[in-house]
Formats: structure tokens, C-alpha cells, sequence
């Protein structure tokens, strides 16, 4: 056998060890469908999302163990409502409907559902009446249960062959089972944190009701995906785009420890990372990695094409194009690549498929920084378009990426740029910088930064007047924020206490020339908010 086919091999066998026990998510649109995937992710179970409107032939193909149906915005009752495809109840396999889910597969299997006076939105309890194999060591007969709800519609009668085992004030069919054929139906999300023991009820699906093992793993996964790396690259070359983030910094490790110095690494530095930021990544992967790497300065560009721009939608695309531009020049320069590496992960897969059309695209505009043009004609090289974040954070460490870098707060490819409403300059810019590193010295030294899922300050554009010893000022207020999210989709403040809020401000104030006045954002991020403007 040739090395190729025992790589080839290799990745084949692995892969179905990763993949033999599986879970379908059928998304009807709910906006936290992902977090059904998530916990799944977590008790070891590999699952896929895909829309309700998927070729049935594709759902048999992909023999899951179970399916899940998610929730969504739509009244089941409506004509036009979205449908359960008919083959999911064809394939005699486990079924969990929730909320929505729960719903449509009521209707079609003969119950009823009707729109409620009683609505349920928020959080909520449940009277556990009877057993069940959802419950299995979570809830126990006779318990109450805090979950959260979201409906207002309410199934009103059971299909045949169902039973109630919860009940709520709202919804007398909060939690329903037919043990015979393994369905079963929730009316509230499992999958949110909100849901004491949620997703322990998803782990008894998973593991006890449709049998799956818990094969999937991170360390099985990168053994895999680099199997598959060099299966695919072969002897070719691949470049891929450093920005020091999570994303690409796994996977420029994990590409790097497939095929060695096939790979080269092009840093854009646009001029508007944080603090000793280009350093750092340099220090990194040339260094503790030795990994190649193109370091471009391209700052001068950058700031000159933002000179008094202060829309924000332009300055990202105007960053966005730059990047492009950039980076297919210093890879023009290379020559001879046939691969490009992206950081692409699985929810940048399932929103490209978005069926609801909804405003995803304009959302995560700030964040990514655009594609590359069709004429640069490679091949893509996406090792972790499989992966959530949690799941990247999890494989950097498998690969030994310093904490410094895995952990690090999510930070927008367009950088400081956005957290400067109007015009950008080179002073604004190192204004902001020491803020912010003052900011984050102090919630390092606080113990604070893991607990934190999200911290920056902010540059106002405003000037305020102030009284400083014994003359006065009249310079420019920033804005801290720091917030605690579980998945990136909600956010609540982080309580911090006023010591700490006087003691970061004192020192901002009195190192940061240029800043007289510092405030704190206390608000929160509902569902789908961009990150600041």
C-alpha cells in the first residue's frame, strides 16, 4: 500500500469512528438552534443542523441515530406553517421536538394545537408527573423544574400513543413521551442555560434513548483532521491568513503539524490591533511554532483609505476590501500556493444555508473581513468548518496554543477601528490602546479575565470638560464594557464592584493623557446586537 492510500485510509477509519453515532437537528428557525448543537457537541456526540426544508433522500443517507427538531418563530397552526418531513417519522428512529418541534410533530401525527390566551416567554416551571427516560437521573417524579419558554401557541391534545409527564401553568403538554416509538416532545428550550438540568435532558436523548456512545472527542478530531489535510494536500503548498485570533490560529497549528513547511502564514497589520498585538502573534508562531510567516505592515494603506470616513458599515467594507487586496498581493508574491487555509467554523456554515432570512449577513459584517477573489483559483483548506468556538478553544489546546492566545477574548477582524465611532486617526488609536490595556492589566490582576467572555473600552466621540489639579481639561471620555455570555448570542454585564470600577477609571485618568472622563456601559446583549456601533 502507498503512502497515499494509507493516508487515505487512515482518515477514512477515523472518520467514521468519530461519525458512527450521529444526531440530525432539523432547524425551523429558532435563533438559539445552534445551542442545541452545542450540548450535543458537548456530551461527545457528533450532530450536523440542517434546514427543515432539506431533501429528504439526504436525511435517510445521513442514517442519524436520532433527530431533533428545534423551535422557531412560526405559528404551527398557520397553513403555511413549516412541516416535519414526512420521512423522519418513516425511519422508526428517536425524535425530540422542541417547542415548535414539539408542535408541528403533533399536528402531523393527530394531535392539535391551539393559539393560547396563556403565553410563556421567559423563565417558567415545570410539575414532573410522571417518569420518563428523559428524565433519567435529572428529574424525578413529583419534582418542579425551572426551564424557559417561548411560546404562545400550546399543543391541546395528544396524538395516539402519547402520554403527559410535565405539566406547566401554561402549557398542560409541557413535556410528552411515547415510549414505544421514542418520541417525545418539550415545549421549552433544554438547550438554553436557563433550563436547570436542559441539557442533561439532551444527554438522555443522546445516550440513553437513541444509544449513542460519545465517541466525539477533540483529540480524536485532530488526529483525524490531520489525516484529512494531508490526504487533500498532498505536496502541495497552502497559504493561510494569520490574524492572531482563536480561528486562524488553530488552524494554522494544526495545518502546520500535517505538512510542516508546506504551509506559509501571510499577518496582515492593518494598524489597528491592541497593544504589542503583532508581537505577540510573531513571538508565537515564528518562534515557539516555526511556523512561516509573512508579516505586512500595511497600516500607512489602511488608515490613509479610512481618512474621514466615519460611517461604520464603510469603514468595515473599506477594511474588508483592503485586507483582500493586501493579502493577494504578499500571495502573489509567494507564488506557487495551491491551497488556501481559512478559519471557516460550522456556524459560518449553517448561517451560508440560512433559509429564514434573516439579518445574519449585516450582523457579522464587522466581524469578518470578506472573502477572497475567484481569480486567486485555489483550493479551499477549511480543517475546522466542523467546529463551534468552544470546540476551536478545546482543539488549540490539544495542539498546545499558549492560553494567552486560546483564551483570548473574541476581537473583530476590522480591530480597534469599530470601537471608535467617527473618524479614525493614528491618535485616537493610541488613545484607545492604552485605555484599553489598562483596562485588561487591571481585570488580569483581578483574577477576572476568564470569567469575563468579552471586555473593551471604547473611545467617545465627545469632548467633556474637567477639572484636573488646578487647571482645567478639555478632552476626549471613554467607555468600558464587560460582559458574560455562554454562547456568544446573549450577553449580560459583568458585575463588577465599584472598587474596581474607581480603581481601573483613577488609573486611566491619571496615565492616559487625553482622557478626563470614563464611564461604564451597563447594557446588555439581547439576541442578534452587533458589538457596538
Amino acid at each position: 500500500m502507498s503512502v497515499d492510500d494509507t493516508t487515505s485510509a487512515t482518515s477514512a477509519r477515523l472518520d467514521e469512528t468519530l461519525h458512527q453515532d450521529r444526531i440530525l437537528i432539523l432547524d425551523f428557525g429558532s435563533q438559539v438552534t445552534q445551542l442545541i448543537a452545542r450540548r450535543v457537541r458537548e456530551s461527545g456526540v457528533y450532530c450536523e443542523i440542517w434546514p427543515f426544508t432539506v431533501d429528504p433522500a439526504r436525511i435517510v443517507a445521513f442514517a442519524p441515530r436520532g433527530i431533533i427538531l428545534s423551535g422557531g418563530p412560526a405559528s404551527a397552526i398557520q397553513a403555511d406553517a413549516p412541516r416535519v418531513p414526512d420521512v423522519v417519522f418513516e425511519m422508526a428512529i428517536p425524535v425530540l421536538g422542541i417547542c415548535y418541534g414539539q408542535q408541528a410533530m403533533c399536528l402531523q401525527l393527530g394531535g392539535k394545537v391551539e393559539s393560547s390566551d396563556h403565553r410563556e416567554f421567559g423563565r417558567a416551571f415545570v410539575d414532573i408527573v410522571e417518569d420518563c427516560s428523559l428524565f433519567r437521573g435529572a428529574w424525578a417524579r413529583g419534582g418542579r423544574e425551572q426551564v424557559w419558554m417561548s411560546h404562545g401557541d400550546r399543543v391541546t391534545s395528544l396524538p395516539p400513543g402519547f402520554r403527559t409527564v410535565a405539566t406547566s401553568e401554561g402549557a398542560p403538554f409541557a413535556v410528552i413521551a411515547d415510549e414505544g416509538r421514542h418520541l417525545y416532545g418539550v415545549q421549552f428550550h433544554p438547550e438554553v442555560v436557563h433550563t436547570l438540568h436542559g441539557a442533561a435532558l439532551l444527554r438522555n436523548f443522546t445516550h440513553n434513548v437513541a444509544g449513542c456512545s460519545g465517541t466525539w472527542t477533540m483529540a480524536g478530531f485532530r488526529e483525524m483532521e490531520i489525516a484529512r489535510i494531508r490526504e487533500q494536500v498532498g505536496t502541495g503548498k497552502v497559504i493561510c491568513g494569520l490574524s492572531g485570533g482563536v480561528d486562524s490560529s488553530v488552524a494554522a497549528v494544526l495545518i502546520q503539524q500535517a505538512i510542516g513547511d508546506q504551509l506559509t502564514c501571510i499577518f496582515v497589520d492593518h494598524g489597528m490591533l491592541r497593544a504589542g498585538e503583532a508581537e505577540e502573534v510573531m513571538e508565537t508562531f515564528r518562534g515557539r511554532f516555526n511556523i512561516n510567516l509573512v508579516h505586512r505592515d500595511a497600516s500607512d494603506i489602511f488608515l490613509k483609505a479610512l481618512d474621514g470616513v466615519t460611517d461604520p458599515e464603510v469603514k468595515r467594507k473599506t477594511i474588508g476590501r483592503l485586507f483582500v487586496e493586501v493579502f493577494e498581493e504578499e500571495a502573489s508574491r509567494l507564488g506557487g500556493a495551491q491551497f488556501l487555509a481559512q478559519g471557516t467554523l460550522y456556524p459560518d456554515v449553517i448561517e451560508s444555508v440560512s433559509f429564514t432570512g434573516g439579518p445574519s449577513v449585516t450582523i457579522k459584517s464587522h466581524h469578518n473581513v470578506g472573502g477572497l477573489p475567484e481569480r486567486m483559483n485555489m483550493k479551499l483548506v477549511e480543517p475546522l468548518r466542523e467546529l463551534f468556538k468552544d470546540e476551536v478553544r478545546a482543539l488549540g489546546r490539544e495542539l498546545n496554543i499558549p492560553e494567552v492566545i486560546v483564551g483570548r477574548h473574541p476581537f473583530p477582524g476590522p480591530g480597534l477601528s469599530i470601537r471608535i465611532p467617527g473618524a479614525i486617526t493614528r491618535e485616537k488609536l493610541d488613545l484607545l490602546r492604552r485605555v484599553d490595556t489598562v483596562f485588561l492589566e487591571e481585570i488580569r490582576a483581578a483574577g477576572l479575565y476568564d470569567a469575563i467572555w468579552q471586555a473593551f473600552a471604547v473611545l467617545l466621540p465627545v469632548r467633556t470638560v474637567g477639572v484636573m489639579g488646578d487647571g482645567r481639561t478639555y478632552d476626549q471620555a471613554c467607555a468600558l464594557r464587560a460582559v458574560t455570555s455562554t454562547d456568544g448570542m446573549t450577553a449580560e454585564v459583568y458585575p463588577f464592584d465599584m472598587g474596581f470600577l474607581n480603581r481601573v477609571a483613577s488609573r486611566i485618568v491619571n496615565e492616559v493623557r487625553g482622557i478626563n472622563r470614563v464611564t461604564y456601559d451597563i447594557t446588555s446583549k439581547p439576541p442578534g446586537t452587533i458589538e457596538w456601533e
